[in-house]
C-alpha cells in the first residue's frame, strides 16, 4: 500500500533539536529507503517540512516504521499518515 506521511513539527521543539539527532534522522530515512519502504521523500517548499511517499502492508506497518525515527521518538515530530489507494476516476470515462 502506497502511504503519504506528512511531517507536523512539535512547536515546543522547533528550536532545540540538536544537530545530532539530525544527523541520526538523516540517516535513520537513508536506511529506510535503501530498504525500500521510503519511496520518495520532499521537503515542503514553504514549512521545510518533510513530506515523505513510502511502501508499507498498512497504515500500522508506516506507523512503526516512521515512530522509528529518531525525531519522532524524540517527540520533535509527528507525522499525518495518508493511506492511499490507485486512482479509478478514469473509469467514468469507459
Amino acid at each position: 500500500m502506497k502511504i503519504l506521511a506528512l511531517e507536523v513539527e512539535n512547536p515546543a521543539c522547533a528550536q532545540t533539536v540538536n544537530p545530532e539527532l539530525l544527523r541520526e534522522e538523516a540517516l535513520a530515512v537513508k536506511q529506510l529507503m535503501q530498504a525500500g519502504w521510503i519511496r520518495e521523500i520532499y521537503f515542503h517548499a514553504e514549512a521545510h517540512t518533510a513530506v515523505i511517499v513510502m511502501e508499507a502492508q498498512d497504515r500500522s506497518e508506516a506507523e512503526a516504521f516512521l515512530f522509528g525515527l529518531p525525531l519522532v521518538r524524540s517527540g520533535a515530530i509527528r507525522f499525518d499518515i495518508i493511506p492511499l489507494e490507485p486512482y479509478d476516476g478514469f473509469n467514468r470515462l469507459l
